[in-house]
C-alpha cells in the first residue's frame, strides 16, 4: 500500500492566507487534495501541518490520526516529508505519493495513473509531466525514504531526482493541474476566472 501525504505546513506568506483553507470548487484545497487521493492502493493519508495547524484542524475538523505536525515548517517543504515519512515509520508503506496543497487541481484519473506507473516500477520515482514540465504529485519508492531523510534543506527533494536520474520514471499527463502552482493571489485569480 501507498501513504499519500499532503504538505499543507507553510506559511503562505505570498497568497496571505493559508492556502490550504482557500476554495476550489466548494471544497477547499486540502479538502480536494484528499479527496482525489483516496484510491484502492492508498491505504494511508496524511496532512502535515505547521505554521497554520491550529486554524486549520479548527476550520476542516480532521481526525487526529490523519494529521502530522511539523514543529520544523520553517526549514521548508523537505522537513514536512521527513516528518511525514517519521510518523509512517511504523506502517508497511511501499512508498508515498508527495502532494503540495498549492497543487489542488490535479485530478483523480491522474492519481491512478501514478499510481498504476508506480506498481509497473515499484522501486522508482514516478513523477507526471504536462507540456514537457515536471509535476506534482510525485511518487517515491520506499527505496528512497534514507536520500529523503538526507538530502540538503536548500534543494529539498529535487536533490533526490537530481542524485538518482535513472530511477526517475516521467509519466506524460494530459492534466495541466499537475503544473497549476497557485501560491500568490494572481495565480489563484488567474485559476477563479476560468471556473465555470
Amino acid at each position: 500500500m501507498l501513504a499519500a501525504v499532503i504538505l499543507a505546513a507553510g506559511e503562505s506568506r505570498r497568497m496571505g492566507f493559508p492556502k490550504a483553507l482557500l476554495d476550489c470548487g466548494g471544497r477547499t484545497f486540502l479538502e480536494q487534495l484528499l479527496s482525489v487521493t483516496c484510491h484502492p492502493r492508498v491505504g494511508w493519508q496524511r496532512v502535515v501541518l505547521g505554521a497554520h495547524a491550529a486554524e486549520i484542524q479548527q476550520r476542516l475538523k480532521l481526525p487526529a490520526d490523519l494529521i502530522v505536525l511539523n514543529p520544523d515548517w520553517g526549514r521548508g517543504q523537505l522537513s514536512s516529508i521527513r516528518a511525514a515519512l517519521k510518523a509512517l515509520e511504523p506502517l508497511p508503506t511501499e512508498g508515498i505519493l508527495v502532494a503540495p496543497v498549492d497543487h489542488p487541481l490535479v485530478r483523480a484519473a491522474t492519481v491512478a495513473r501514478l499510481i498504476e506507473a508506480f506498481d509497473a516500477h515499484p522501486d522508482a520515482i514516478i513523477v507526471p509531466r504536462y507540456g514537457g514540465r515536471r509535476g506534482h504529485p510525485v511518487a517515491f519508492s520506499r527505496v528512497f525514504y534514507t536520500a529523503l531523510y538526507e538530502a540538503p534543506d536548500d534543494t529539498g527533494a529535487r536533490a533526490v531526482l537530481w542524485n538518482h536520474p535513472q530511477s526517475v520514471i516521467e509519466e506524460d499527463i494530459d492534466d495541466p493541474g499537475v503544473v497549476a502552482d497557485i501560491d500568490d493571489p494572481e495565480a489563484y485569480a488567474r485559476w477563479l476566472k476560468r471556473m465555470p
